[in-house]
């Protein structure tokens, strides 16, 4: 479901009395679906713009809203968002990394500024809460859309909150997997089979490593750092752990899977090798590379793993470094499918993909093989 989000801050004052207004609208046919508005106390307009676009994504995702176009008269905040500007001052990071972390949560968000004239339901918000705020009334009656008791109604806690998956009827805090594959090597440069094989990450690969830490970075909840044994894994968790000053940690469920035999061939190569063998593995999940693990094999693996991580790490966010195979068969339990998933999905190098798994069973995929902190 895609939703539009206007939203608008000010400070009377600058410092000063501040307060936030924020819409939900269907795009198409401009109904409201929720609005929101707070007075904050002392800030300056920036921090206002910013919490009214924070309570604007976090109504989304009550909504269980999938995309959402953002659409603010602040020039500032939509371009330190999109990545244009840079976010200098200290009191607008914290803000910008959970605005990240918020549209991280869905499938695609985008920001435009709009100029004042265009946003007027979110600024008569942000207006009246200051309004109140300065009157001292702790809630705005209004018959027409009334806006929710904010001195009442609990908020989430910003570092644990998950956008509800409305549609599907999943119970409780899901923990997410943030899958990221490794870097370049010259194997993959090379599109040749790399299971055990040890080889280390390029100089591209590293840049691709630092790349990904960095987008990881805006992730503040992330609890832990966990990766496959292998040199490549290890290079990239490293750098993302760097980032969120944690030290990684290993798991033997998460390594590629073992290609035997063909370790080091190019795909005609393995073919050409042994073509009937290699025609029966790509046909049958249950056919084992020779001397090697068969795609069925992996898949059990990885599963045990996942559920290590569920059991140890429950209601958490864990980034996971690992390879294609593994990363695939992740994707494949939170969809509930078949192995043909594995000739179906591309996964790039260094790219980000995020699964939730929920304690009762459910699950939810929210990213597949992003790669734009590559650009």
């Amino acid at each position: 479901m895609r939703v539009l989000v206007e939203a608008d801050g000010g400070s009377r004052g600058n410092p000063g009395p501040a307060g936030y207004g924020a819409v939900v609208k269907d795009p198409g046919t401009g109904e409201v679906l929720a609005e929101r508005a707070e007075g904050i106390g002392e800030a300056t307009n920036n921090v206002a713009e910013y919490q009214g676009l924070l309570a604007g994504l976090r109504a989304a995702a009550e909504l269980g809203a999938t995309e959402v176009e953002c659409r603010l008269d602040s020039k500032l905040v939509v371009e330190q968002l999109a990545g244009r500007w840079k976010i200098k001052h200290p009191a607008l990071q914290p803000l910008a990394r959970e605005a990240q972390r918020l549209a991280a949560g869905f499938d695609w968000v985008g920001y435009t500024w709009i100029p004042r004239e265009r946003n007027t339901d979110a600024d008569r918000l942000a207006n009246e809460a200051m309004d109140a705020q300065a009157s001292g009334t702790p809630r705005i009656e209004r018959a027409d859309s009334p806006l929710p008791d904010l001195t009442a109604v609990p908020q989430p806690d910003s570092a644990t909150q998950a956008a509800p998956p409305s549609w599907t009827g999943a119970k409780g805090t899901p923990t997410r997997l943030i899958l990221l594959r490794h870097g370049q090597t010259e194997m993959s440069a090379q599109r040749r089979y790399s299971g055990l094989g040890d080889p280390q990450l390029t100089e591209i690969g590293r840049r691709q490593a630092a790349a990904a830490a960095k987008r990881l970075s805006s992730f503040t909840e992330v609890s832990a750092v966990i990766a496959s044994p292998l040199t490549r894994t290890r290079q990239t968790a490293q750098a993302v752990g760097d980032a969120l000053g944690l030290a990684p940690e290993i798991s033997q469920g998460l390594v590629e899977t073992n290609f035997g035999a063909w370790e080091g061939l190019t795909f005609t190569e393995a073919a050409r090798r042994d073509p009937a063998l290699h025609a029966r593995w790509l046909a049958d999940p249950t056919v084992p590379t020779p001397g090697g693990e068969s795609f069925d094999q992996v898949h059990r693996r990885v599963a045990r793993a996942r559920d290590e991580v569920l059991a140890a790490r429950a209601g958490q966010t864990v980034v996971l470094v690992s390879h294609v195979t593994p990363i695939k068969s992740l994707l494949r339990l939170a969809l509930d499918v078949g192995p043909q998933l594995l000739f179906r999905l591309h996964l790039d190098l260094a790219s980000i993909s995020i699964a939730e798994f929920y304690p009762d069973g459910n699950a939810s995929v929210r990213l597949v093989n992003d790669t734009a902190h590559l650009d």
